[in-house]
């Protein structure tokens, strides 16, 4: 007797804003109280947004990066989630896929073969809405539409004159969320606040689960899902740096990649989480030690004051262990870090770096990357896709080896990256996937 395959939904929007998140959570949560065994993915290489979904339906989301990562590591990535359902948030517009042209949405929907359910935000809008979803079907005609989800409506009446140009396009509703300042969560520089930060947020996830269970057609939702394309074989996973690795784990440590950690768990890989915040210091055993990003500059004075954090990260440096932080990780391994109001803390040392929070410029883009080391070293030795986000700038580098070669989405080259001292090794990429 055949499983039934899982179903599928991306949730998109015309544009970023129009409340993709909230509405994400909220059915995430309402469909699993129905009974569904739902679980969450998220287009991109958003790190954010993952830890809510996780927080709304109780399972870990994973990334699905239609520009990092072959189509058949999407499938396999997406239906190895289980469950009845899998719902998808999309990044940014649904067409949004920068200058390269790839990696939207759209794009993953196709490759995964489900449909699309379009957000509206309406609020300064009425039968216009039906532009934005016309306007999807003439130009990805291929692509299917399952419906939209009108947001922000004011009134009974402004849903009526709404549905009246949907209507006209031939387009489905699948319900209506009014406005109402209950459905907002707190943002920061790199996008929302972080989910384990934002104050009671099982409470906010319950009553928007309410507020949205209200207006959307859950039953109609639940139909209009198509089951996942699989997989055709089996794809490359993302080889751990070691047997034992032990990870950086706090709120000033929070952007890995859920993948990663799970692919290099299914390489045998020991995870050993330990919190820099708490003054703790890698696992003695570990052979290696990964510093993912997150927001260094919020806890500068307190990293640079943790003594036991800085002891063990010197002792694993000494002893071998492979050392590896990308973003706000890298920036910890330098030697200070300059914070937002212009006090100059002390960081690690580790490598012969200084970086800025005071002086801001923002980096965005996604990356091709080519290890430089002669070694093979990991995070090498083919070649990389990865993601840069940040604000920081570099206000000194020493003399180390230059980590990768990089080039843009594009494939326009861009100035070398990262470095590497010894086993010490980092950049301002966040590592996606492996190219080869």
């Amino acid at each position: 007797m055949s499983v039934p395959r899982p179903r599928g939904l991306l949730l998109s929007a015309p544009a970023s804003g129009s409340g993709k998140t909230v509405l994400s959570l909220a059915l995430l949560r309402a469909l699993g109280r129905d009974g569904t065994g739902v679980r969450a993915a998220k287009s991109g290489p958003d790190y954010i947004d993952p830890a809510f979904h996780a927080a709304a339906c109780g399972t870990p989301s994973v990334n699905l990066d239609a520009w990092a990562m072959p189509v058949e590591e999407l499938r396999q990535r997406a239906t190895g989630q289980g469950g009845d359902l899998l719902l998808v948030e999309g990044a940014m517009g649904v067409l949004d896929a920068g200058r390269c042209g790839e990696g939207s949405a759209a794009d993953l929907a196709t490759a995964l073969g489900i449909p699309v359910v379009l957000i509206l935000d309406i609020a300064k809008q009425a039968q216009s809405a039906a532009l934005a979803a016309a306007g999807l079907r003439a130009l990805a005609p291929d692509l299917p539409l399952a419906g939209v989800i009108l947001n922000r409506a004011g009134s009974d009446g402004h849903v009526a004159m709404a549905r009246q140009g949907l209507a006209k396009a031939g387009i489905p509703v699948l319900g209506a969320v009014r406005r109402n300042p209950a459905l907002a969560l707190p943002e920061r520089h790199l996008g929302l606040v972080q989910a384990g930060e934002t104050h009671a947020l099982e409470a906010f996830i319950e009553a928007a689960a309410d507020i949205v269970a209200e207006g959307v057609d859950l039953a109609a939702l639940r139909d209009a899902a198509l089951p996942l394309t699989p997989p055709a074989g089996a794809a490359r996973s993302f080889a751990p740096p070691g047997q034992r690795v032990a990870v950086a784990r706090d709120t000033a440590f929070a952007f890995a990649y859920p993948h990663l950690l799970s692919d290099w768990q299914a390489e045998g890989a020991e995870i050993l989480p330990f919190s820099p915040l708490a003054d703790e210091g890698p696992d003695p055993r570990a052979d290696a030690v990964f510093l993912p990003g997150g927001y260094p500059e919020l806890h500068a004075g307190h990293l640079s004051a943790a003594r036991g954090f800085r002891a063990g990260m010197a002792r694993a440096a000494a002893m071998g262990a492979r050392v590896y932080g990308e973003c706000g990780g890298y920036m910890v391994l330098g030697e200070t870090l300059e914070d937002a109001a212009g006090v100059l803390h002390p960081m690690l040392g580790l490598l012969p770096l200084g970086t800025s929070f005071a002086r801001r410029r923002l980096t965005l883009g996604y990356r091709n990357l080519t290890p430089m080391s002669s070694d093979g070293a990991w995070p090498g030795p083919g070649p990389l896709k990865g993601h840069e986000f940040h604000y920081a700038t570099i206000t000194h580098e020493g003399e180390a080896e230059r980590l990768f070669a990089a080039s843009d989405a594009t494939g326009a080259p861009l100035p070398e990256m990262g470095m590497r001292r010894d086993n010490v090794a980092g950049s301002f990429a966040h590592l996606i996937a492996t190219a080869g």
